[in-house]
């Protein structure tokens, strides 16, 4: 009877890697330093306002890094300040916020379902045309907006200057930008067989638009929002020349009142516990969306 011998196939190493060096562990210690001084040079601001919103004293030349003692008083301070609303500033700075960033995002969405889904004469020009207006700075607008605005005060007391209502209707002046391109790009990418589907059951294109390409596109509108409200939640420059009096100004507007004169020194205790306060909204927003945040910003970005 035959013996039947099995032989086993040694692996021969292919010649790339028997060209390869040998690899070197732990050579990327770097990357890591590199991520914990990154980490630091961020969070020393926090910090920074962290300590001085705790500080003791409340004043920027007892300030310190890391305080020896520990109070509320800078809080206390904040929104007892009779000169200073700090609660009336934080309620206009959200309801300014939030409203024009609600308006930007259907005003964007509007003209973006235009762009994408229509055809019309001078479509592509109009695009241009967009995208050429944002190479020029807002500075350039002001003391046209600002004439603007005082004529139609006289007119229309509660859009004029020094109103919330007319700082919201100037910031809708610039809704129609870049977050047209985004938004376009997203709506690309929704089949437009389901527009023709819809078309042949009856349905308008405001009914699709509202009823079915809204909801298709929810992770972008998000995205706009969220750019829409930080930016409008923190800007100063428009604020602070539509905005007059006190209880009309912004948080924004009202900090920087806090930060320069005389009584800088004096009330740092009280611009910093409030800075810490006004990262409060932006933070939680992204902290709730940031999936759709992340989603949104890749997907219309390569159409």
């Amino acid at each position: 009877m035959a013996m039947l011998t099995q032989t086993t196939a040694v692996p021969v190493p292919d010649a790339a890697e028997e060209s390869q060096p040998p690899r070197k562990s732990g050579g990327t210690w770097w990357r890591h330093v590199l991520g914990v001084v990154a980490l630091m040079w961020a969070l020393f601001p926090v910090v920074f306002l962290l300590s001085a919103a705790l500080n003791k004293s409340g004043s920027l030349s007892t300030t310190e890094l890391l305080p020896s003692s520990f109070s509320l008083d800078a809080f206390d301070r904040l929104f007892n300040d009779p000169s200073r609303p700090f609660t009336t500033w934080y309620k206009n700075a959200v309801v300014i916020a939030g409203g024009g960033a609600l308006a930007t995002v259907f005003i964007g969405a509007c003209a973006a379902y235009a762009f994408s889904r229509l055809r019309f004469r001078g479509r592509r020009p109009g695009l241009m045309a967009l995208l050429l207006l944002q190479l020029f700075p807002a500075l350039l607008a002001v003391v046209a907006l600002y004439l603007t605005f005082s004529h139609i005060g006289d007119i229309l007391p509660p859009f004029g200057l020094n109103t919330t209502m007319g700082l919201m209707l100037a910031y809708l002046g610039g809704a129609m930008g870049s977050n047209i391109w985004l938004l376009k790009g997203y709506f690309d990418t929704v089949p437009r067989e389901l527009d023709e589907a819809a078309l042949v059951d009856g349905a308008s294109h405001a009914r699709i638009f509202f009823t079915m390409t809204l909801r298709l596109v929810a992770p972008i509108l998000v995205t706009v929002f969220m750019l829409a409200f930080v930016g409008l939640f923190g800007e100063f420059m428009l604020a602070s020349i539509f905005l007059l009096d006190s209880d009309q100004q912004t948080l924004a507007v009202g900090l920087y009142g806090m930060s320069y004169g005389n009584e800088a020194n004096r009330l740092f205790g009280q611009f910093a516990a409030g800075s810490l306060l006004g990262s409060v909204p932006t933070v939680l927003l992204y902290l709730a969306f940031q999936k759709q945040l992340i989603s949104g910003a890749t997907s219309g970005s390569v159409k």
